[in-house]
């Protein structure tokens, strides 16, 4: 059972964004007065930085993928067509520009640790954590597209158990970088004496591990956080056990809410096996929300939604390894799969054989977030209230279906029923960073975390 809160359990809030046209509502860029295909444009990202802080959301959480969708139809083709997570630019990029035109707005990026090496990455988050002043995160990722590990000179796919190898030591380079390379106040920009840093309280790391060996010291000089807050995107076993390690925000997702329950609770234990407080660990989902003013407006957004919704998009996204569409709606999935050769595809493990391939189409058209809040304002929040006291999520990023039409919406509808409730704060706190904003007791990882063993140490303690 949970403590007692003194209040109502407030609401994390999150943009959920990607460097993209379309990030995970396919077709949707087409929709009327949808800013999505600017996403080119520096002036996009600077508008919806400015409009997220007007609305007071958290952060904005930037997804990405290093490899295209080409599963489906054995090709890129479909995806291409689509704008499906294709092009796509650098996710990092973006964040100096937004960081610019606010004052508050947090930027959590995602960044595999399976294909580059740490020592550039760490130096690339340092850097973002000075301009930010503490703003932000890293979303922790291992990357799942076979062609990711192609365009790194790999012949296919790292197995799933080394990638978390590999990011666990990743990770500890990475610590040793932001955490113990540079003692506090090893600047000191005497200019009396013509000293910038003090050399004695700058060390190399020497680290010599199975994956990385870095030499250090790093680069950078301490920023406002020193690690940025880690977030994590998991719901499977490895990254359970990893995130219990490292991650202090985890992004999650699952079947159904009791799923998601379960992913929560088991995090808290591994985080619990590892040392470090459960609760000290937060849980954001992706959720669509969709509202109006009145029934009709709902509807008719659904209805728009519904008419510029691209099938193919869901099918290219989904990595099916065969076409729905080239076969007759009575035949089953695993007819269809035998008839183009696909039975024994690693993609195939999960489809429902039995199902026709008209039942398994019409499923993914009609296919539901596990978090969806569709109806006026108080219906939206009366379910958003519902996940996060009866479900136990922390926070949502928030699906957007329009750009910038979801976040206005949610800002003039949502916000200030989710703030009159007391589930969202008053306004941000001046020179916060985004760890304290997400419950940390201040700027840097908390000294129970693993993280903060590799401080005042040159080496990694085995």
């Amino acid at each position: 059972m949970e403590d007692a809160l003194p209040g109502p359990k407030p609401l994390l809030l999150n943009l959920f964004e990607m460097n993209c046209v379309s990030h995970i509502t396919h077709g949707l860029w087409r929709l009327p007065g949808n800013h999505r295909h600017e996403f080119n444009d520096i002036g996009y990202w600077t508008t919806l930085a400015r409009l997220a802080e007007d609305a007071q959301f958290d952060a904005v959480f930037l997804a990405d993928v290093i490899g295209a969708y080409d599963v489906y139809r054995d090709g890129p083709q479909t995806a291409l067509r689509e704008g499906l997570q294709v092009p796509s630019n650098d996710p990092m990029l973006v964040v100096p520009a937004m960081a610019a035109v606010t004052d508050h707005l947090g930027f959590a990026v995602t960044f595999s640790t399976s294909y580059e090496p740490p020592f550039p990455f760490a130096r690339r988050m340092s850097t973002l954590d000075h301009l930010t002043k503490g703003r932000v995160g890293w979303n922790v990722v291992t990357s799942y597209l076979p062609s990711a590990a192609r365009n790194f000179g790999l012949p296919g796919e790292i197995a799933h158990d080394e990638r978390y190898r590999i990011a666990d030591e990743f990770m500890e380079v990475v610590y040793a970088l932001w955490e113990g390379s540079w003692d506090a106040g090893a600047v000191v920009a005497d200019r009396e004496r013509g000293v910038f840093t003090e050399p004695d309280r700058v060390r190399a790391i020497d680290h010599d591990g199975t994956y990385f060996r870095v030499a250090g010291p790093h680069l950078s000089s301490p920023s406002p956080q020193r690690t940025p807050l880690v977030v994590q995107a998991t719901a499977s076993a490895d990254g359970i056990e990893f995130a219990g390690r490292h991650a202090e925000l985890v992004f999650t997702g699952g079947p159904d809410h009791a799923a998601v329950a379960r992913t929560i609770a088991a995090v808290r234990e591994a985080a619990a096996r590892h040392g470090r407080d459960p609760r000290s660990v937060k849980f954001v989902v992706q959720a669509t929300v969709i509202t109006g003013h009145t029934e009709s407006d709902v509807t008719a957004k659904l209805a728009a939604h519904a008419r510029y919704d691209s099938l193919e998009g869901r099918f290219a996204h989904a990595s099916l390894p065969f076409d729905p569409l080239a076969h007759p709606a009575d035949r089953t999935v695993g007819e269809a799969l035998a008839l183009e050769g696909r039975a024994d595809h690693p993609g195939a493990a999960g489809l429902p054989r039995q199902r026709t391939v008209g039942e398994f189409a019409a499923a993914i058209a009609r296919r539901e977030r596990t978090f969806s809040a569709v109806g006026t304002p108080d219906a939206v929040v009366a379910q958003i209230e519902h996940w996060l006291d009866d479900v136990g999520i922390d926070g949502i990023n928030l699906t957007q279906h329009h750009s910038y039409g979801t976040l206005l919406d949610f800002a003039e509808l949502i916000g200030p029923r989710l703030r009159a409730r007391g589930r969202r704060p008053e306004g941000y706190v001046p020179g916060q960073t985004l760890r304290e904003r997400f419950g940390g007791a201040g700027p840097l990882l908390p000294g129970e975390h693993t993280g903060a063993r590799f401080r005042r140490a040159a080496v990694p303690t085995p």
